[in-house]
């Protein structure tokens, strides 16, 4: 319902699922939507708006792009408007990516109930789905579009749209004659098994056949044997018992199961499964030493947390804390000013972007905290708040994060020194300024710091943010902001200091001195521009400063629309908490979040050695191979490359690798019927910068269906254990930028050797599924 009004009543009743089964429904369940009456049906997988009086339009949502249900008034608008309907009636729709959350409100606690368990079961089937059932279920879904007249049957002018629908812009006579010996009925119509043998015969994998043949043999059957020289030449566990037990796993057809073989659907189902991944599975658990301290940790690091788009005039939002604490996200930053009720808020100051209270940010980060990884949660406060407020502030962290905030060092560990992951599983570390030992107790209000260390610890950020503020004076509607920030806002109260314990906010006190007299639990932040100058300066210095010190780094403040910068010259210099805009699409975030898709994506990955305790463990050099007749030369990015003294004696790995073919890319411009995309696929190495590359496939002109490649590309790598491999999927345009398609972003530590398939993800990281790349990597160490 439009908040603040009364919901106009539903005129029918339409069906809801029973359990996501699609059996027999139950009668109607009726739902109100906060911002627009409507009622929903959700028939199999979409929810749909049918009946009753509409005062929006509200498109089909299909279940494949939801995240997950919350029950009750677990969502930021239903705690803010959602007070007229009751708790146990509502629920909430998260969706993947950007798009906004959905508030429903059903008539009853049973129709709330049953909505969620009905999406609950059906996302879960969705989930269980193989790479081959997920493909017949889009394919189902094109014909039912493709299918005008809703007969269920598909005239050949139904199939060319059809063919259009996915991609692919076949010749008439060749689409006519493929069309003609699957019509068996011939009525110059399509229908049944007619449909199923015309869409088998498009999802053909001639390269999957191949490759099938020249380990089969004539007999066009695997034995166990047979598959056990395929894992062998694969790089894996080549036992005859691994090869039984993929068969007994993957194979369809039961006879040929009981005596060990395999045929080519059970071939194409192992190798479209997590088993044929281009990502190591043991990766996706936590699989490395948890046990070092927390500055031998890269850590996954959000800026701007709050802010849902740009920040001069974006919304805030406590979603957006959510959204990035699901994705793994374990330093989060609150920019906290004088609120006008004496209670602190959040937001961008001197913007137009919307207030969230500070309490409502704490308690989604209760909720949320420990959801996706139950490793630390580091909480960065950006102080403008007076002494009243920040007293404020630390009750409210104390009332609601109860035993998760850490207020005390740890017991049987040195209070000097900062504690594992391990150690602070579960626990919320607050980063901020501290008062001297003497006063750390609230008994009295002192300051910090003398005015000159304070103007110093602040030097970089305001004067960015001075910067900011000059450039905004030509906009007028930007003139008359003023935040309420106190006189006392360089003071810091007893209340507040007493909850920093390992993340102490200081000063940059200069490398030298630093070295000289480390002190693990200080850290100082530097923007991206003072990151720069020290690597490009000192950059062997700054590695050794983070074996025992945290860093954290933050894009330039003059930067309106939320971009982003390249993290990756900031993790080659050891730096830990290398925060970026999460809500800002790009290259930026898919390295990122490429970064952070190993060990379980638990948000803490462990540096190499050479980046813990210089100068450590020589790493292996690699010829990446993934085959290219055409590659472009090298095209280093900036940035600090070790020297020998830290990478040890080291040589040239080669790295290739053949970009086979692609499955199913998604459709670009879907209002134009007749657009098909001319792919590419571009392998980026993101490392140090003597690693860093590019090289790319011809374009395949108009087939984004099933294009084929057979090229090989091949790198050389200086230090692999640094590197990221991002491969990405464009549409050529010979007159404009190319269309961007898809891509996938991983460790190269996480790439496993052989044929593979890749499983693309939209530009704000949501599956493309069932769209894919099929590749062969061989690394070779030299």
């Amino acid at each position: 319902m439009i908040c603040g009004r009364k919901a106009r009543p539903a005129a029918e009743q339409p069906r809801s699922p029973s359990d996501g089964s699609g059996g027999p429904r139950r009668p109607g369940r009726a739902l109100k939507k906060m911002g627009c009456s409507w009622v929903g049906e959700m028939p199999r997988d979409h929810l749909h708006p049918r009946g009753g009086p509409i005062t929006a339009r509200v498109p089909a949502v299909s279940v494949m792009h939801i995240e997950g249900v919350r029950e009750g008034h677990q969502s930021e608008g239903l705690r803010k408007y959602g007070a007229a309907f009751p708790e146990q009636h509502c629920f909430t729709l998260v969706f993947k990516g950007k798009r906004k959350n959905l508030d429903l409100a059903a008539r009853g606690e049973e129709d709330a109930r049953h909505w969620v368990q009905g999406l609950t079961k059906l996302m879960a089937r969705l989930q269980a789905m193989s790479q081959p059932e997920k493909l017949d279920h889009w394919i189902h879904g094109v014909l039912q579009r493709a299918d005008r007249n809703k007969d269920n049957k598909m005239s050949f002018r139904e199939v060319k749209s059809m063919l259009r629908m996915i991609n692919i812009d076949m010749d008439d006579v060749y689409a006519y004659k493929l069309f003609k010996e699957c019509d068996h009925s011939g009525n110059e119509r399509l229908e049944g098994r007619e449909l199923e043998e015309f869409c088998r015969r498009l999802l053909r994998r001639p390269e999957l056949e191949e490759l099938f043949g020249r380990y089969s043999g004539e007999d066009c059957v695997l034995s166990a044997e047979e598959l056990r020289d395929f894992l062998r030449d694969q790089g894996e566990d080549a036992s005859l018992r691994q090869a039984r037990a993929i068969i007994r796993t993957y194979e369809l057809n039961e006879k040929a199961r009981q005596q060990d073989l395999m045929m080519l659907d059970g071939f194409m189902m192992y190798l479209l499964s997590a088993a044929g991944d281009i990502l190591n599975q043991e990766h996706t658990k936590v699989h490395q030493d948890m046990s070092q301290p927390l500055c031998h940790y890269f850590i996954s690091s959000s800026h701007n947390t709050y802010l849902t788009h740009n920040q001069i005039g974006g919304t805030s939002s406590t979603e957006a804390y959510v959204r990035a604490l699901m994705a793994g996200c374990r330093c989060v930053e609150l920019d906290c000013w004088e609120g006008s009720d004496g209670e602190p808020i959040v937001y961008h100051g001197h913007t137009l972007t919307s207030k969230i209270l500070f309490s409502d940010v704490i308690e989604s980060i209760r909720d949320y905290a420990f959801k996706q990884s139950p490793y630390p949660v580091i909480l960065s406060l950006e102080n403008h708040c007076g002494l009243e407020q920040q007293a404020t502030m630390a009750r409210h962290m104390k009332a609601i994060l109860g035993d998760m905030l850490l207020t005390q060092p740890l017991e049987g560990q040195d209070p000097h020194d900062l504690p594992s992951p391990e150690k602070l599983k579960g626990k919320v570390l607050v980063k901020g300024k501290k008062l001297p030992e003497p006063w750390h107790e609230p008994q009295r209000v002192t300051s910090l710091l003398d005015p000159e260390e304070e103007e110093e610890e602040e030097e970089e950020e305001e004067e960015e943010k001075l910067q900011e503020r000059s450039s905004q004076q030509s906009l007028q509607s930007l003139q008359e902001i003023k935040p309420l920030q106190a006189k006392d806002a360089s003071q810091v109260a007893p209340e507040l200091s007493a909850v920093v314990v390992y993340c102490q906010a200081v000063p940059f006190p200069g490398l030298a001195h630093a070295l000289r007299h480390p002190r693990p639990c200080e850290m100082s932040s530097f923007s991206e521009r003072k990151a720069r100058k020290l690597i490009k300066e000192a950059g062997s210095a700054l590695v050794q400063y983070n074996t025992r010190q945290l860093s954290r780094i933050y894009p330039l403040g003059l930067k309106m629309n939320s971009s982003n910068y390249n993290p990756q010259e900031m993790w080659n210099a050891g730096c830990q908490l290398v925060a970026l805009n999460f809500q800002t699409p790009g290259y930026e975030m898919d390295l990122n979040a490429g970064r952070f898709l190993g060990n379980g994506r638990c948000g803490y990955v462990l540096k190499p050695p050479c980046l813990r305790s210089p100068p450590g463990e020589r790493p292996r050099r690699l010829v990446l191979h993934i085959r290219v007749r055409a590659p472009r030369p090298p095209s280093p990015t900036p940035g600090w490359v070790p020297p020998a003294s830290l990478l040890g004696d080291t040589h040239d790995v080669p790295m290739p690798g053949q970009v086979i073919s692609a499955q199913q890319l998604p459709k670009l411009k879907r209002e134009k019927g007749s657009s098909i995309v001319d792919p590419f696929v571009r392998v980026e190495i993101h490392g140090v910068p003597a690693d860093c590359s590019k090289q790319q496939t011809h374009h395949k002109l108009n087939n984004g269906f099933n294009p084929r490649w057979e090229e090989t590309l091949s790198f050389q790598l200086l230090a692999p254990e640094l590197a990221l491999v991002r491969f990405v999927v464009e549409d050529y345009d010979s007159t404009s930028c190319n269309d961007f398609v898809g891509q996938f972003t991983l460790p190269l530590a996480s790439v496993r050797e052989g044929y593979r398939h890749i499983h693309l993800l939209s530009k704000d990281g949501a599956s493309l599924s069932p769209a894919t790349l099929f590749v062969h990597v061989r690394c070779k160490s030299l």
